[in-house]
């Protein structure tokens, strides 16, 4: 089935006509004879897009060279991102736009009777990332190259990423990700650079080298290769090309010959698969003490090889470390790579005979740390007994960080009790190293991600720390880039946004704003309605052809896409839907908005109750779905293994943008962005980057419902249980009741009698306390969607209010801000 939409507008003028064309198709065939083996008879879809994506690759390698070149010809600083997660998506579309070669490559392949859109859809789903946190970073990296920054990030190269997502009878299932199955014709081995990452052993003495009493050296007792893999990161109308370094694990000797000999050819193999397994998966199950370990030596293994790599460059271009600070910025992308804080005081004072006070005055003003998460249980801990064995000089390094941390809060009048909270060894929980305060301790800079989260960083997560460090933390909002989430995505949209703008939307999105102007006329009403129902008919086919439900696109698209979490409250939409069934059913004659609810995203394997929420919105699907009273006034569904590429699908289709964690709880979200860019509406809680898009879009353009942080924090103080607000409603009620007796399973009566318990008993996530609220909120949406030109006024003031939400804006804020870096326009 063919799902194409129009392609955007080209990103840079086009090339001159049919000389460039030429150029490229020669280009291209030269890839597919040569590099690819196969003649364009031969060749498969695959071939095409492989030969297509190396024959791009060659210019984005030409600036590559000119930007390295610059770089070190300007002695610029650099900006260091270390984060666990990349989730570029795909990435020949992006690079294409970026470029501006969009147009003359869909022209040099249609002369090969070949369809570019088409064979885009060969490349896979780059496995690097799980959510946001993912997410961001890519758009981060795209905006760095954009505003010409000098920038690398630092990452693994996963083999096999998250999983693949499958849904069985709505159980999910986890099968590998075998994105790296046929090769990945972006990226570049660079065998020539690799380090070598020890784990465990001892930590021994020996005379300073510079008479300073004695030097510690660290004899490790196994030693790991990282070896390097690049792939360019193309900038928007620039020549500007950053890195993106992944590295991937490698064992120091491939085979025992010994034991291979001796007969024993699977035991031969096992250092190798052990050490291997350091790159393998995104996120393995830590329910386990060897699960535990293997993502602890994950976050080493990545932060000590970027830390040498960056050391190695700057020595290269510098005669010592004297300056380093003022050439090296690094932000820690939430407290996966915190170890990175110790790792580079063992670097600076034990390989490279820094003092410890001028080492540690250098690590404190070379990194910056944003944080992504206000729940306690999300902080990165670990226990002692498994950092001392696997990184012994690193927790002597944070204990003598700690006693002179300790030192100075005691000082300054801190009780016992104030400094156990401020230490960074939880003694209260079986003594684990608190990673969050070790990144605090060791950054310059603190941020949160949305002015709210911010406060509550503050406030709530960090208070004593705050107070022993004032000015550290600041806010800065999360942003998307909008070369992927509007000009790729959405290119209907984009067209009606140039013809109305011009071009220069195209590179200032504060250019939106302008569209303030057209919000009441009707024509653009028309042209926002056409483009809309275009992609609805598009994602109507995309669910058909995947869960074999279908859906009326002139329906309300309801969509609620992201990873699943208690926090973001799929259940409480789901609890919406069963109550809107049971008032269907009741009253089948009455005016009913048609909706359809679009849920998607991943569970984490060991994340039980978040699987039995995707499981009960498959059973409520199927039930609802089925039911010839229902019609089409209501369908649920369920779209398997969310991705970036899916979402560019999903996102231009929603109606109806689903943000309603609980308030407090998520840090900013990026999805509630990406869709009120492209004209959706929120419904939403007071929670994230949610009160800013209301701020910029105003309230009357928005829904808003629930209780605020304040009236959260308060009813969780007076007690959990929610029998109170499910006997004031009925319509809670009977849901409630129906989920647990088994009306959705009724091969298994009691399947979610636990997960309703949670909600009567224990309403963590104000998922019954809330449900009022967001009943009438969505009762707010159905009168609004009846009232066509009003639905269509506040989706066009959505789209004009997002300017200030694109990550060029965030990456100015973090270069001028915390980086310091100078010359930004």
């Amino acid at each position: 089935m063919d799902h194409n939409q129009p392609a955007p507008p080209n990103s840079t003028p086009p090339e001159a006509g049919p000389d460039a064309v030429s150029a490229m198709k020669s280009r291209i065939l030269d890839k597919l004879n040569y590099q690819v083996g196969k003649s364009p008879e031969a060749a498969s879809a695959r071939d095409w897009f492989v030969a297509t994506a190396l024959a791009v690759r060659n210019q984005a390698v030409d600036n590559w060279a000119t930007t390295r070149r610059a770089c070190r010809a300007e002695g610029a600083k650099r900006v260091y991102y270390l984060s666990l997660e990349f989730l570029i998506g795909r990435l020949l579309m992006d690079t294409l736009g970026n470029l501006g070669l969009t147009e003359t490559v869909r022209a040099a392949l249609a002369d090969c009777a070949i369809d570019l859109d088409t064979i885009a859809r060969e490349e896979p789903d780059a496995a690097l990332g799980n959510g946001g946190l993912g997410r961001l970073a890519a758009c981060f990296m795209d905006s760095m190259a954009t505003l010409g920054i000098h920038a690398c990030g630092y990452g693994i190269r996963y083999e096999h990423g998250l999983f693949r997502q499958l849904i069985d009878h709505g159980v999910q299932k986890e099968q590998p990700e075998d994105w790296l199955s046929l090769g990945n014709p972006w990226e570049f081995e660079r065998i020539e650079i690799a380090y070598d990452i020890g784990f465990g052993g001892f930590v021994a003495t020996e005379p300073h080298p510079q008479g300073w009493g004695v030097r510690y050296v660290w004899r490790a007792a196994e030693t790991v290769r990282a070896v390097a893999y690049d792939m360019p990161v193309i900038g928007f109308r620039t020549t500007q090309t950053n890195t993106l370094r992944l590295w991937a694990a490698r064992a120091t000797s491939s085979i025992d010959l010994e034991d291979f000999n001796r007969g024993d050819h699977v035991g031969a193999l096992r250092e190798r698969v052990q050490v291997e397994a350091i790159s393998r998966v995104l996120y393995p199950g830590d329910d386990s003490p060897a699960g535990q370990e293997l993502r602890l030596r994950q976050e080493f293994f990545f932060t000590s090889a970027s830390l040498q790599d960056t050391i190695r460059r700057h020595l290269s271009a510098h005669p010592s470390l004297d300056n380093l600070p003022e050439k090296v910025s690094v932000q820690l992308n939430d407290t996966h790579p915190a170890i990175a804080i110790a790792e580079l005081m063992r670097l600076l004072v034990d390989v490279h005979c820094l003092s410890w006070d001028r080492a540690w005055e250098m690590t404190v003003a070379i990194f910056s740390y944003t944080n992504h998460t206000l729940l306690p249980e999300a902080l990165e801990t670990w226990p002692v007994p498994l950092m001392e064995r696997l990184l012994p000089r690193h927790m002597q390094i944070i204990y003598m960080l700690n006693a002179q941390h300790l030192e100075r809060a005691k000082a300054s009048g801190f009780d016992d009790a104030a400094l156990a909270r401020v230490s960074l060894v939880d003694e209260n929980s079986g003594r684990r190293i608190r990673m969050g305060h070790l990144s605090f301790l060791g950054s310059h800079a603190i941020n949160g991600v949305s002015a709210l989260h911010s406060r509550l960083v503050e406030q709530n997560l960090f208070p004593d720390l705050a107070v022993l460090y004032p000015g550290r933390i600041s806010n800065k909002t999360n942003g998307i880039t909008f070369r992927r989430w509007l000009h790729r995505a959405n290119p209907a949209l984009t067209q009606i946004l140039v013809a109305r703008l011009g071009d220069a939307v195209l590179t200032d999105a504060d250019q939106l704003a302008r569209l303030r102007a057209d919000i009441d006329d009707p024509d653009l009403h028309r042209q926002f309605a056409a483009q809309r129902l275009a992609a609805k008919r598009a994602l109507s086919g995309i669910i058909l052809e995947r869960t074999g439900a279908r859906v009326d696109p002139n329906s309300l698209f309801d969509i609620q896409v992201k990873r699943l979490h208690e926090y973001k409250r799929q259940l409480l939409n789901i609890l919406h839907a069963v109550a809107l069934y049971d008032a269907i059913r009741a009253q089948p004659t009455r005016d009913w908005v048609p909706r359809v609810k679009i849920f998607a995203g991943k569970a984490a394997p060991g994340y039980w109750r978040a699987k039995q929420i995707i499981r009960l919105i498959c059973d409520v699907g199927q039930v609802v779905n089925n039911d010839p009273v229902i019609g089409e006034r209501l369908k649920i569904v369920y779209l398997p293994n969310y991705n970036v590429s899916l979402a560019e699908r999903i996102i231009p289709a929603a109606d109806l943008s689903e943000q309603i964690s609980t308030a407090g709880m998520e840090a900013s979200g990026t999805g509630n962005m990406k869709f009120a860019l492209n004209g959706a509406l929120t419904i939403g809680t007071l929670d994230g980057a949610n009160v800013e898009i209301r701020d910029h879009a105003g309230d009357e353009n928005i829904f808003i419902f629930g209780m605020t942080v304040e009236q959260v924090q308060a009813r969780t103080r007076a007690g959990l249980d929610a029998s109170d607000v499910i006997a004031a409603s009925p319509a809670l009620a009977q849901a409630i009741q129906s989920i647990s007796m088994g009306a959705f399973s009724p091969s298994e009566p009691g399947r979610y009698r636990d997960l309703m318990h949670a909600v009567q008993h224990g309403d963590r996530f104000m998922v019954a306390a809330d449900f009022e609220a967001y009943g009438r909120a969505h009762r707010t949406v159905a009168e609004t969607w009846r009232n066509q030109p009003r639905w269509w006024r506040m989706a066009i003031t959505n789209t004009a209010s997002m300017g200030w939400f694109s990550s060029d804006r965030t990456i100015r804020d973090y270069a001028r801000e915390i980086w310091q870096l100078d010359g930004l326009t």
